[in-house]
């Protein structure tokens, strides 16, 4: 497995105290087009996510929705988001970049659940590109609001470990993915 080139995420406190992500980096041996396959994939994610606790697509309204519990640790509630997203692949100067957006919704068929929190405000912004090489050059956005009080270890724990393991963890569902 060749390493992930990932510097730790910027963190940018926003005034409300919580924090947006900005991070850039490589992922070798993942060309662009499978990485944004694997990420859209949300059957194959239960397998490699690990913090996956429930994942689908439902449709409401004519327009599809997705459903996510996410595993918070012992002792925080778990956490959902119910959001709609979107994949384009962009021609930019020559170059190809696939673009995956995603933004919570508001969706009335989909109560929220007891002892699980609603993050009512989620958005993420990916861009995936050729590094030149047979990798991928990823930039992503990443802003939620979890609700609650969440503990300032979590949120150091997620800047300097979890964001670099969810991304190797991609890297290696890459390598795992077939079609």
């Amino acid at each position: 497995l060749s390493c992930v080139t990932f510097p730790l995420p910027i963190l940018f406190p926003q005034q409300s105290g919580l924090y947006e992500y900005k991070i850039f980096g490589g992922l070798a041996d993942c060309p662009p087009k499978l990485c944004a396959d694997v990420y859209m994939d949300l059957d194959f994610r239960k397998e490699w996510d690990q913090y996956v606790k429930e994942l689908c697509e439902k449709t409401y309204d004519g327009e599809k929705v997705i459903y996510w519990e996410v595993k918070y640790p012992f002792p925080l509630s778990n956490r959902d988001y119910v959001y709609v997203r979107e994949r384009r692949e962009m021609e930019v100067d020559g170059r190809r970049i696939w673009v995956v957006l995603a933004q919570s919704v508001s969706v009335p068929q989909c109560p929220e659940k007891p002892g699980v929190i609603r993050v009512k405000s989620y958005k993420q912004s990916v861009a995936i590109e050729s590094d030149g090489k047979a990798g991928s050059k990823v930039y992503m956005y990443y802003f939620d609001n979890p609700g609650g009080m969440i503990p300032s270890w979590l949120v150091n724990w997620a800047a300097k470990s979890g964001v670099p393991a969810f991304l190797k963890d991609i890297q290696k569902a890459c390598l795992n993915y077939s079609k």
